[in-house]
Order: structure tokens, then C-alpha cells, then sequence
């Protein structure tokens, strides 16, 4: 992760930081509930901002003995946390929102208007800053943090706008509801995300079983079993099997496992770990007599 990418982080967490203080100070003057529901989402956006921060900082760290991968997934834990949070949050607005759809307060619509233009302002300079091509999950939850923000700040302008023209409260309270809703359909997003690299599961757009087929129409190949696909981190998959070869010399292999490599490699699979079999060389083992008409994949340890 480079430089840039941790100074984007450190502007934004201090913009944010002053949005969150001019929003909380609107809110409790003008008593909109839209307002104070963007000041807790900004609140939300600050905790992800730090957090990713951090979770930057260790994932430069090279890998070691206690983590031979590197620690590419402390940044998915950051963002698995910041998906969270967004949810919570949403649940909160959705609470208050109803408890004030009956019984709306008073609205003060040009305290309301005037702070939650700073709000826009300060979320696109933020959005502006980070940008909007990630490669890293958790570069990408802390945008989707900023994305809400922004567009929750232009509906509060909105809701203030109609009380202001129309007197009808109301708008703040549903501006509000529809904020919690876009919080909490990018936050299910990032948690989806985030635990299907954590499950270890097979990374979006691959499969296992085409892989282990398009292995096994190697002339050279005799079976594949054992295969694995998963996710190192966001956008690192990573590959292992077994790959059963006729008897023939070290040399040989090393070529075959060179070609897999490359194969793969063209797909986008950057780490694999391929393991050579003689089939050849073990016609009396249990092993290869329980395996010989076994599909390709799966454990047959």
C-alpha cells in the first residue's frame, strides 16, 4: 500500500472530524433529526477513516513468521468492523425516525440548510480526495462511508428545502429514514464482501472445477484433485492442487508445473502452489487404487 493512500486517509479523517463538529452543533439548534442522523454517520465515518488508517499502517508490514501471507486481512477485519457500524447506525436512524413521525418537533430550516451545505462541501471534498478506484476492500468501505455521507448531506439541503418553502416537517424525518436505508444497503455490501474473503471462499468470477478442467486437458496431466481457491486478501487469490503426471523426470514436471502456472497467471491467479504426483509410481498403494475413478475435486486424504 503506498504513501498516497494513507495521506488520502489522514485529510479525510481531519475533514470529517470538522464535519462531524459543525453538524452535532446544527442539529441540537435547529432540531433536525436528518442533520443529527448525518453528524452520527460522519461520527461512523471518522471511526472507519481511523480505523483504516490503522489497519494501512500494519498492512504494510512484511510477512513474517506470524504471518507468512503478510497481513493483508487486517484490512478486511477494518472493513468488516466499518460495515458494521454502518448497519448499527442505520438502525438507530430508523428508531429516532419513527419516534418523530409522531410527534415531529419544530424545525429551524435555515440553520438546518446552512450547515448541511458545509456538510456536501466538506463529503466532496472528502469523496474527491479518496477517490473511486479501489483495489483494496478497505479502501473501498471507508469511500462507501464518504459516498453515503455525501448523498445523505444533499438530502438533508433537500428536506430543509421543503420546510422552508412548504412548513412540512415531515421531510426531515423521511430525508432521514432514506439516509438509513443507503447506509445500510452499502454496509450489508462491505459485510458480504469482507466475510466471503474471511470464509475463505471462492473468490468472485473463479471456479474450482473449470480450473481443475482446463488443468487435467493438459497432455501431460493424468488426474488433479485436492483443489483449492481462495482469497490471500481483497483481489489476491490464491490456488493449490494436486496434479497426477506420468512417470518421467524432475526436469519434466518442473515444466508441466511451470505451464499450470502461467495458465493460471492468465486468469489472474498470481500465488499458486501446485503439488506433482507420479501416478505412475504408486499402483500398489491404497491410496491410488481407491482414486483412480474419483472425480477432480475434493479431499481424498
Amino acid at each position: 500500500m503506498d504513501n498516497s493512500s494513507i495521506r488520502r486517509l489522514g485529510w479525510s479523517l481531519v475533514v470529517t472530524l470538522i464535519i462531524f463538529v459543525a453538524e452535532v452543533i446544527g442539529g441540537l439548534l435547529s432540531h433536525s433529526l436528518a442533520l443529527l442522523s448525518d453528524a452520527g454517520h460522519v461520527l461512523t465515518d471518522a471511526f472507519a477513516l481511523g480505523l483504516s488508517l490503522i489497519a494501512l499502517l500494519i498492512m504494510r508490514r512484511p510477512s513474517d513468521y506470524k504471518a507468512t501471507y503478510g497481513y493483508q486481512r487486517i484490512g478486511l477485519l477494518a472493513a468488516l468492523i466499518n460495515g458494521i457500524s454502518l448497519v448499527v447506525i442505520a438502525i438507530f436512524i430508523f428508531i429516532e425516525a419513527y419516534k418523530r413521525f409522531h410527534a415531529p418537533p419544530e424545525i429551524n430550516s435555515s440553520v438546518m440548510l446552512s450547515i448541511a451545505a458545509i456538510g456536501l462541501l466538506g463529503n466532496l471534498v472528502m469523496a474527491w480526495i479518496l477517490g473511486h478506484k479501489h483495489h483494496d476492500l478497505n479502501m473501498k468501505s471507508a469511500w462507501l462511508h464518504v459516498l453515503g455521507d455525501t448523498v445523505s448531506s444533499a438530502g438533508v439541503i433537500m428536506a430543509g428545502l421543503i420546510i422552508s418553502f412548504t412548513g412540512w416537517v415531515l421531510a426531515d424525518t423521511i430525508a432521514s429514514a432514506i439516509v438509513g436505508c443507503m447506509i445500510i444497503i452499502g454496509g450489508t455490501r462491505v459485510i458480504k464482501e469482507a466475510l466471503w474473503i474471511l470464509l475463505d471462499l471462492s473468490p468472485m468470477g473463479f471456479h474450482a472445477e473449470d480450473l481443475a478442467k482446463s488443468i487435467a486437458e493438459i497432455s501431460e496431466v493424468r488426474n488433479v484433485h485436492d483443489v483449492h481457491i481462495w482469497s490471500i486478501g481483497h483481489g489476491i487469490p490464491a490456488f493449490s492442487a494436486h496434479v497426477q503426471v506420468y512417470d518421467q523426470k524432475i526436469s519434466e514436471a518442473d515444466a508441466i508445473r511451470k505451464e499450470i502456472e502461467h495458465m493460471l497467471s492468465d486468469q489472474g491467479i498470481k500465488h499458486a502452489v501446485i503439488q506433482m504426483e507420479c501416478a505412475d509410481c504408486c499402483n500398489n498403494e491404497i491410496y491410488c487404487s481407491v482414486n483412480t475413478d474419483n472425480s477432480h475435486l475434493g479431499h481424498h486424504h
